[in-house]
């Protein structure tokens, strides 16, 4: 069951932290199942119940999970061990297509932004701990594309904000209805903070509305969405899908809604908001990180009142605030003329490669965003099989809970010039794995 390793401890603390422990250093593999309650409480002579509270300890923070008779095991991906970890190495001469970042050569230097933050007023404890100015430029734009009247708060990024929005609202057990295939980050935070992920389905436009419907009405608390530049798929919502969308919400307004725009300034499509007269506890967030930089870190949310106030108060308690130099060198970028505006020529990338696979019968997904996703029979022998041929892609078991294989590609820094190349190699390798083998079973 754990092979030479052995859990040890006497509180239920301790249990839990040897288990971490040796998971973080190897000794226990993710899956692994773990002993019964009685017997592991026997071979340590201690109270089952100090077993169940270790478990539970465990199991809140993402690290296994269990399945009623069947007992408990390591998750797959344990909260210690996050997905982004599992990546391809890029050998020397491949082109790597799996990371997921924006192109480096469309984001603005940094220095003439942070030279400028620099030049502002010494920041104090006590101070306001968000830009006036940088509230006010995202205000207006939130008011400009249709989100409801609310309250701003500045963040650490998308998944800083959306993790203190489920802390602020959610309890340890609550289900959270979320894209599948989606975001590995969030797949895995979800667990770590002791919340449990409801798939539901999406197609180029968005989350499947009955999907939703039925994920909320078996229990889920919360909606996550993403607006436009779905990872892995692409997916935006589109006028007809934010519609749909609404209406569920509508007859379920008890729901904890999160909408995650983070392609806000790296895609040309409209913005479609879910939130509005219905649910009571909202927040839209966007992110600056792909449009800017990455490292900035930096992400405007706009909310109801109560839940921006909770997350107020306990990023009070912890970060404090976000740095003002990193908040001023966003504004200082949002409006300088010079900056890029990379979302055509994003487009152009992830359309060349839509369309050369399309020309070889290959059905890839992409409407928006830095990424193609290709559903695929077996996406390890794929992922393999472009490796052989020089382009590293991302397996999408990094980004799915009960949807099917697929691969994702990114497309930000591929040159149009080189999609024909990647798609014949990525229509071979797929006419290769469908091939019989040599005694007569195919190789999928």
């Amino acid at each position: 069951m754990l092979g030479e390793y052995r859990i040890s401890g006497r509180r239920a603390s301790e249990i839990a932290a040897d288990v971490e422990h040796a998971l973080t250093t190897g000794r226990l593999a993710p899956g692994a199942a773990l002993p019964p309650l009685r017997d592991l409480a026997a071979e340590l002579g201690v109270n089952p119940n100090t077993v169940a509270a270790a478990y539970r300890l465990l199991r809140d923070r993402g690290v296994i999970e269990t399945a009623g008779r069947r007992g408990s095991r390591v998750r797959p991906r344990p909260a210690t061990a996050p997905r982004d970890l599992a990546r391809l190495p890029v050998p020397p001469g491949a082109r790597d297509l799996a990371a997921g970042n924006p192109d480096p050569a469309l984001l603005p230097p940094l220095g003439p932004a942070l030279a400028a933050a620099a030049a502002g007023p010494t920041v104090l404890y006590g101070h306001p701990v968000a830009e006036a100015d940088l509230l006010a430029d995202y205000r207006a734009e939130f008011r400009a594309d249709g989100a409801p009247e609310g309250e701003l708060a500045v963040c650490s990024g998308a998944l800083d904000a959306i993790a203190r929005v489920l802390t602020a609202r959610l309890r340890p057990g609550d289900a959270v209805a979320v894209e599948d295939p989606g975001w590995g980050s969030l797949l895995d935070l979800l667990p770590a903070l002791g919340l449990r992920p409801a798939p539901v389905p999406v197609d180029d436009d968005g989350p499947l509305p009955d999907a939703v419907a039925a994920a909320l009405d078996a229990g889920a608390r919360a909606l996550i969405v993403t607006s436009r530049a779905q990872n892995p798929t692409g997916a935006a919502l589109t006028a007809d899908r934010a519609a749909a969308l609404r209406a569920v919400l509508a007859e379920r307004p008890a729901t904890l809604l999160i909408e995650d725009d983070h392609g806000h300034g790296m895609v040309d499509l409209p913005f479609h908001p879910l939130a509005g007269g219905t649910v009571t506890h909202w927040t839209l967030i966007r992110s600056a990180a792909k449009a800017l930089a990455p490292d900035l870190r930096v992400a405007v949310c706009v909310g109801d009142p109560d839940t921006v106030a909770r997350l107020l108060g306990r990023q009070r308690l912890d970060a404090g605030w976000v740095s003002h130099l990193l908040q001023r060198a966003v504004l200082h970028l949002r409006r300088d003329p010079a900056t890029p505006a990379p979302a055509a020529v994003y487009r152009a990338r992830r359309d060349a490669l839509l369309a050369a696979l399309a020309a070889h019968g290959v059905r890839g997904h992409g409407a928006s965003g830095l990424n193609v996703w290709v559903p695929v029979a077996d996406e390890t022998a794929t992922a393999a099989a472009l490796l052989q041929r020089g382009w590293v892609v991302a397996p999408g078991a990094r980004f799915r809970l009960a949807s099917p294989p697929g691969v994702r590609i990114t497309t930000s820094t591929l040159d149009p010039a080189d999609a024909p190349a990647v798609a014949a190699d990525l229509a071979e390798a797929l006419a290769a794995l469908e091939r019989p083998a040599p005694g007569g079973s195919r190789l999928t």
